[in-house]
């Protein structure tokens, strides 16, 4: 069956893979067959709560498996899905709810349940949630038959299935939107280079809120593989121990997720079962790879580019980093990649310039942000979708991409544009730094400060970097800490970085 909707994609894998595990958790597992059963339940209740056809539905309290139910039962009825991290401030939680204006709240605790009853929006806690949906009975089946009225379809492909809000430097979170072609195009396409198997099972500390954790869903229902739901304890000391006990052999990871797993290994040796790891959100440090590959024997690594915007742009064919250091990858099949100067044109292999990405995974725009939406998704001279990243890169001659930083991490230090990526990445190479991050000179800051994990003293770091440097891209200081503040992806948190300034 080719899907078209986004909970096609779960029914056929309930058809091929019907006995197989599709998700478990701490708390139990479920297949493929069983999990469209609790989808098609999921529907029901939520249509019997008011919610349809273009609705949207937020998804805050939902763990385990409740959350995949929810979000392939909104997609069954037509409602659009969200789902924010569980940490997500009742601030923040109060921005999305008057954004969006769902017609339903998943949530747990007395904040949400405020901000929800300010808003006259029904909230339902996890638990009570995962309990009714439990209760509903299977459905029989509502076709009308073939002489009957054709039914009129919950959803089209075109139709949004998911919102992800994200949220820039500055200002409030935005939505992107995606719709259930644009998404189960760019599930197809990455799998397609992936290649997860049947056996595989899939690793995931990753929130679901974020985009490359909730695509490992639909990964593995195209393989027929196994997602093993962790949390964020997962992702530090104990992730050794979790990937053994699970025998997980897929890890979507990010690279302070690496960098604690390569740390695990070699402070007290052995092994994990992983054949796969891949990353995207950061640049992955070539020593952090270079641990793991000597703990971890017949490990291939994919390195990744992307954006929630379009979710994948860029994969590395297995271990291509090895012969090709710093690139991100080749276009996904049936997909386009360009760098463009100030004008707006492609520039030739090897020049620096705005990343531009284009093809069917590019995601529909931004939930009501027109003028942002016509800046970042413009649509000229016949060439759309097409997706202005605002990163800068450079391809070369054979199509890959070289990533050299976000706006927001290149900055001018003695009127010459820097990468905050390249001084991290020469702080990584320090030995006795563990990682580092770079806050670029803003807010009234003259100079680029760079936070070292390290026990050194910041002028030995200093010392080191001159050796690694021109004197131009090196930072005006050096800040040692004990660890790096992380957001709820595992990304460094810059603005906490400030914090501590």
């Amino acid at each position: 069956m080719n899907p078209v909707l986004l909970h096609d994609l779960l029914d056929g894998a309930a058809a091929r893979f019907p006995g197989a595990t599709a998700v478990t958790t701490a708390d139990g597992a479920v297949t493929y067959r069983d999990l469209a059963g609790s989808s098609a339940r999921a529907a029901r209740w939520l249509a019997e709560q008011g919610a349809g056809r273009g609705d949207r539905v937020i998804i805050a309290g939902a763990h385990g498996l409740l959350a995949p139910a929810l979000a392939y039962g909104c997609s069954r009825i037509g409602a659009v899905f969200s789902i924010l991290h569980e940490e997500t401030t009742p601030r923040s939680l109060a921005h999305v709810l008057d954004d969006a204006e769902p017609a339903l709240l998943v949530a747990d605790g007395a904040g949400a349940a405020r901000e929800a009853g300010l808003r006259s929006v029904p909230v339902f806690t996890a638990d009570k949630a995962a309990a009714a949906i439990a209760d509903v009975p299977d459905g029989p089946d509502d076709s009308d038959g073939p002489d009957g009225p054709p039914p009129r379809p919950a959803a089209l492909p075109v139709d949004p299935a998911c919102f992800i809000y994200t949220s820039g430097s500055t200002g409030t979170p935005k939505a992107v939107v995606s719709t259930h072609a644009q998404m189960l195009f760019a599930a197809r396409a990455i799998q397609s280079v992936l290649d997860y198997r049947r056996d595989d099972v899939v690793f995931v500390a990753l929130p679901l809120s974020f985009d490359y954790g909730l695509y490992q869903l639909f990964l593995a229902a195209h393989a027929g593989a196994s997602v093993r739901l962790g949390g964020p304890s997962d992702a530090g000391p104990a992730l050794p121990a979790a990937l053994r006990r699970t025998g997980a052999t897929v890890l979507p990871a990010v690279p302070s997720m690496a960098a604690n797993l390569a740390r695990m290994l070699e402070r007290y040796g052995g092994t994990v079962p992983l054949r796969l790891l891949t990353n995207t959100g950061a640049a992955m440090p070539a020593a952090t790879l270079a641990v793991l590959r000597r703990h971890v024997p017949g490990l291939s690594v994919q390195l990744m580019y992307g954006l929630t915007e379009c979710k994948r742009a860029a994969i590395m064919p297995p271990d291509e980093d090895l012969r090709r250091p710093g690139a991100s990858g080749r276009a996904l099949p049936g997909t386009e990649l360009l760098v463009v100067g100030p004008d707006g044109l492609p520039l030739p292999p090897g020049e620096t310039g705005e990343i531009v990405v284009r093809g069917p995974h590019v995601m529909a725009g931004y939930w009501r942000r027109p003028e942002l939406t016509a800046a970042r998704f413009p649509r000229r001279d016949g060439l759309f979708p097409e997706l202005r990243t605002g990163d800068r890169g450079r391809l070369d001659a054979d199509g890959f991409l070289y990533f050299d930083g976000r706006d927001d991490d290149v900055y001018k230090s003695r009127g010459i544009r820097v990468s905050a990526l390249e001084v991290e990445a020469a702080a990584h190479r320090v030995p006795g730094v563990a990682a580092a991050a770079v806050l670029p000179p803003r807010d009234g800051r003259r100079d680029a400060v760079l936070f070292a994990v390290t026990g050194l003293d910041p002028s030995a770091v200093m010392a080191a970097l001159r050796g690694e440097l021109e004197p131009y891209k090196l930072p005006g200081r050096c800040v040692a800490v004990g660890g790096l503040p992380l957001n709820g992806n595992g990304k460094v948190d810059r603005k906490a970085l400030a914090g501590l300034l």
